[in-house]
This record gives structure tokens, sequence and C-alpha cells, in this order.
């Protein structure tokens, strides 16, 4: 990799789903369907990539349940600590490679996610080196976070970020302002992200890390200085 990008200065990756296994979508099915709730795709664009405040909310909304939204939160990361006994959480295979090639072109690197900074350094901490300062975001109080990661973390403009995420509500907030996308969707068979995210017409979506490389990573450079990223 000889040349750096023209345009793009930073990239964000999103933690579960991406640079992680996914390990929260695949529980949600199953807590709502033991309350009596049915999991469509509708629930899922509902649920997903949203505050925990109100995912909790949701719970109560769908199952009908007569607890809190705390206590629907605290049931389901109970049931997602016992599906993590037989699925644990792991870095994907792609990963390590694919921030060394962002960083190999200049861009800077950082994390986000809706869980508190403790769960990047627990699995992600051994690679601190390659990601900048402050490493990881957490989005939950802000989400979808966009604008905060790229304006206030690293003070650039909207078309000097890349983004890449699992979740088809992003790649609609990315859009909106103008910011590069990549969608790594989940290959789960309960999930419903692929479809979502080709019927919001995202360009730019893979099944693999590997396939971000460098040939992609230039399009979207290329696209990003061209001002092109909003057109689908």
């Amino acid at each position: 990799m000889e040349h750096p990008l023209v345009q793009l200065r930073l990239a964000a990756i999103n933690i579960d789903g991406v640079l992680l296994n996914d390990t929260f979508s695949p529980v949600l099915r199953r807590y709502l369907e033991r309350r009596g709730a049915a999991y469509t795709a509708q629930v899922e664009r509902r649920l997903f990539s949203q505050p925990r405040e109100l995912v909790g909310r949701l719970f109560v909304e769908l199952t009908g349940e007569a607890v809190t939204p705390q206590e629907a939160m605290a049931a389901y990361f109970t049931e997602r600590e016992e599906y993590l006994r037989a699925h644990p959480v792991v870095v994907d295979p792609g990963a390590v490679g694919l921030l060394e090639r962002l960083r190999a072109l200049g861009l800077r690197t950082v994390c986000y996610g809706g869980l508190a900074r403790g769960h990047f350094d627990a699995f992600l901490g051994a690679h601190r080196e390659l990601f900048d300062d402050p490493g990881y975001v957490c989005t939950d109080a802000i989400r979808p976070g966009v604008h905060e990661i790229v304006t206030e973390h690293f003070d650039l403009k909207y078309d000097q970020a890349l983004f890449i995420d699992d979740v088809a509500r992003m790649a609609d907030a990315t859009r909106a302002l103008g910011v590069a996308f990549v969608g790594h969707p989940s290959r789960h068979p309960d999930s419903h992200q692929a479809r979502m995210m080709r019927e919001s017409g995202v360009r730019h979506v893979v099944d693999s890390l590997a396939a971000i490389d460098e040939p992609l990573l230039r399009v979207l450079d290329a696209e990003a200085a061209a001002g092109t990223v909003r057109t689908a």
C-alpha cells in the first residue's frame, strides 16, 4: 500500500457484529419468543442500535410483561450470559487485518458500540495499538453517534469519515450526513439486516472483513472525494 487515501481520514468500526462476533441479536428472538412475542423484521428494526433505555421500554411493550424497562434489560442480559456459555465472544478472524489495512492507508481508527468501555478493553485491549485515542466511544447515550464521533472526537468533516457497521439503521444515519459506509450484516439465520440494507440501497455490503480490501477502500475514498456518498 504505497499511496494514502485522498479524502478519508477516519474509519469508525462497530464492535459487536463487526470486530467481534454478534452475541446480541441471536439472543433477541429467544428472549422475545419465550415471552410470547413475535420476532419480525419490523421488531428487529425497532430494537437494533437504539439506546438501552428505549430497548427496555420496547421489551415491555412487545412482551406485555409487568416489569420495568430496567428489569426487562436485566433479564435480557441474563439470557445473553446463558448464550455466551455455549457461544463465547471472539474477535473476528479478519479484524486485525482490517485494522492494519485501514491504518496502512493513513486512516485513523476508532471503535464504537453500545456497551461500556470495559467491553472493548476485555476483548480488544490486546490490540489497543491499532486504535487512535480515545480508542473506543460508547454510543448508548448518543445514538447513532455518527455526528459526535466525526466532529467532536476527531474534529473532522462528515465526508472525511467511513463507518463500518452491521445494522441498516446506521447506514441510513451515515447516508443522511454524507458519511461513507460499509455494511457487514450478521450471517445469523434470524437476522434481517442484510435484506434491510439491500432494501435501503446500501451500496457497499460485504460478507467478510477481508472483503474490505484496498480496492474497495479506494472506491469509498473516491466517492467521498466526489461527494457521491449520499446517492444510492
